[in-house]
C-alpha cells in the first residue's frame, strides 16, 4: 500500500474576514442604505390603499451630504428652528403693527360669531 505524505500540502484558503456587528453598522452609517417598498390593497381591481415606504439609514454627516437635513428646520426637533420660527412670527407682527400705525388706529378684533354691523368702523 502507498503512503500519503501531507507535509507539503497547501494550507486551506481563508474566506473573507468575519465582520462584527460594529463593523457592519459603521459601514452602513458611513455609506448609507435605502430600503424601499410599496404596500397595495386592492378589492376587485379597485385600489383601496397604497402605502409607499422609504427608509434611509445613515449617519448625520452622510445624510447632510445627501442633502437631507429636515431635522434642522423642524421646530419640534430643533431649538434653533423654534427660535427662528418665533423670530419670524415676531417680525411679522411688528410689520403689521407698523402698517396699522401708519394708517388707522388699531381696532379691536371681533369675537367669533359677533355681529360685525354693531361695531362702528372708520
Amino acid at each position: 500500500m502507498a503512503e500519503l505524505d501531507f507535509r507539503g500540502a497547501a494550507q486551506p484558503v481563508a474566506g473573507p474576514p468575519a465582520a462584527s456587528l460594529a463593523d457592519i453598522l459603521e459601514r452602513v452609517l458611513d455609506k448609507g442604505i435605502v430600503i424601499a417598498g410599496d404596500i397595495k390593497i386592492d378589492l376587485l381591481d379597485i385600489e383601496l390603499l397604497t402605502i409607499r415606504l422609504r427608509l434611509f439609514v445613515a449617519s448625520v454627516d452622510t445624510a447632510k451630504k445627501a442633502g437631507i437635513d429636515w431635522w434642522e428646520t423642524d421646530p419640534a426637533l430643533s431649538s434653533r428652528a423654534a427660535r427662528d420660527a418665533l423670530r419670524e412670527e415676531n417680525n411679522e407682527l411688528r410689520r403689521r403693527l407698523e402698517a396699522q400705525g401708519e394708517g388707522e388706529a388699531p381696532r379691536a378684533v371681533d369675537a367669533p360669531g359677533a355681529d360685525s354691523a354693531a361695531t362702528p368702523r372708520k
